[in-house]
């Protein structure tokens, strides 16, 4: 995608955060952008990916949510590690259902879940870093970079607004069915082994994420808070069908409620300033295209990402259209994903957006004899 304007206005929001970062889900548009390529130290944010590695598993049907998982000494409770950090409170032998995990990891932000998630995939959790650094490669997060799987301080845990934002919108659409799990607010794990994480578990249950309870239209995602970096958060809203993305870092308010406030009017300020028409969404047919000399006769042509445009409240849709730019007809082979074209997004006759249009299917060529065939008909029929 290659942007060719700017049209909405964020000089109007302040924040004391360090890194701030607003987008719309559906047309990618930077709303709201402060140092958000800068590499941070993500906190418990980083626990999104470890969720995305094992989201990975269950969409493949590697890993079940009722299939168990053991933790070891490295999650066990009573590791100096987690005395200060959040956790679930796990003994070394305990098993727990990967359903659980989840929402300890989501609610509790439980540190101690991950380790027992990523030796569970990987065998260990250095080897799964490995794991969170190809998916980061994979999905465009080139800067990011993984020391653990908990978020805990490490020198190599480094993250930019920007790209927690681009995970943010990889989990909600890649994962629909877990995504959900995102919106609990309330999580008590039933299986304390000792006294003392009976007591725990009894007295850590909500979520840290209080954008939840004071912003109704809020479902996600992650917070998190270090002394050093300060708090965190990575958040998404829906308002009637349109959703934004929001990413705050480096934010010393008052505790976790003092950042939701401050998501909240992050989410708010993006709402009430600018709006977004959603043209067709991607994968999807938007029209044939002929191909000459392929064993069909046209191929459905489509985008990978949606077509949408976001501009200020100010501004108005009247004057805006969208194009297409395509050789026809297209020559066989033609390979599904081929870019064959672009979408243009005018407004006031001037380009403002444009979208690789691409193959939807493959389309092979035919045989030399078809092909004299074909040129026959078109010599005779003229087509």
């Amino acid at each position: 995608m290659v942007l060719i304007t700017t049209c909405v206005n964020a000089a109007d929001f302040s924040t004391r955060a360090k890194s701030v970062y607003l987008i719309d889900y559906d047309s990618d548009k930077e709303i709201v952008s402060k140092n958000s390529d800068v590499l941070m130290p993500p906190s418990s944010m980083l626990k999104l990916m470890t969720l995305s590695v094992l989201f990975d598993e269950i969409k493949a049907n590697k890993i079940k949510l009722e299939d168990t998982i053991e933790a070891s000494e490295n999650s066990d409770f009573k590791n100096p590690l987690w005395y200060p950090a959040s956790k679930m409170c796990l003994v070394s032998g305990q098993k727990i259902t990967v359903k659980d995990a989840i929402l300890g990891i989501i609610v509790l932000s439980a540190g101690d879940a991950c380790v027992a998630v990523a030796e569970k995939i990987a065998g260990s959790e250095n080897k799964f870093t490995e794991l969170m650094q190809k998916k980061a490669q994979e999905i465009g997060m080139p800067m990011s970079q993984f020391g653990n799987s908990s978020g805990l301080p490490n020198e190599n845990n480094l993250m930019t607004s920007k790209e927690l934002a681009v995970l943010a919108k990889y989990i909600i659409s890649e994962y629909p069915d877990l995504y959900p799990m995102f919106s609990t607010k309330r999580f008590e794990f039933q299986d304390a082994k000792t006294d003392w994480c009976r007591e725990w578990n009894k007295t850590h249950t909500m979520n840290y994420n209080k954008l939840l309870f004071s912003m109704r239209s809020a479902d996600g995602l992650k917070t998190g808070h270090t002394n050093e970096g300060g708090y965190g958060m990575v958040a998404s809203a829906k308002i009637g069908g349109r959703r934004l993305i929001g990413v705050i870092n480096g934010f010393n308010g008052n505790g976790h409620d003092a950042l939701a406030e401050e998501m909240k009017k992050l989410l708010n300020y993006g709402f009430s300033t600018t709006q977004t028409k959603v043209f067709s969404h991607k994968n999807e047919s938007l029209f044939k295209i002929p191909v000459w000399y392929g064993r069909y006769e046209t191929i459905d042509a489509t985008t990978n990402e949606n077509i949408a445009l976001t501009i200020s409240n100010k501004d108005s849709f009247k004057d805006v259209r969208v194009l297409a730019r395509y050789d026809s007809p297209l020559i066989a082979p033609v390979k599904k994903g081929q870019n064959i074209g672009e979408i243009i997004i005018e407004k006031n006759g001037n380009p403002v957006k444009r979208i690789p249009l691409i193959a939807k299917d493959n389309d092979r060529k035919i045989q030399f004899i078809g092909r004299i065939f074909k040129n026959i008909s078109v010599m005779i029929w003229g087509r």
